[in-house]
């Protein structure tokens, strides 16, 4: 897995009635981007992450002009 800051993470819910989540990258810790990342989920809540196969990386949107 590779994530670059501002990169949304999604972490599918592992069991039923599980909602799914989503938290931006805020920070690469590993080499070349890979885990470990700092996360920030919609709450505010701020974590360590190193994302398991239930999770997957949405690239963030460049913005148009």
């Amino acid at each position: 897995m590779r994530a670059t800051v501002g990169d949304i993470l999604l972490v599918h819910g592992r069991i039923v009635g599980q909602n799914d989540r989503t938290a931006e990258v805020v920070e690469v810790l590993g080499p070349d981007g890979g885990p470990p990342y700092r996360v920030r989920f919609e709450d505010g809540h701020e974590t360590l992450m190193s994302p398991g196969p239930d999770t997957v990386v949405r690239r963030r949107q460049e913005p148009t002009l």
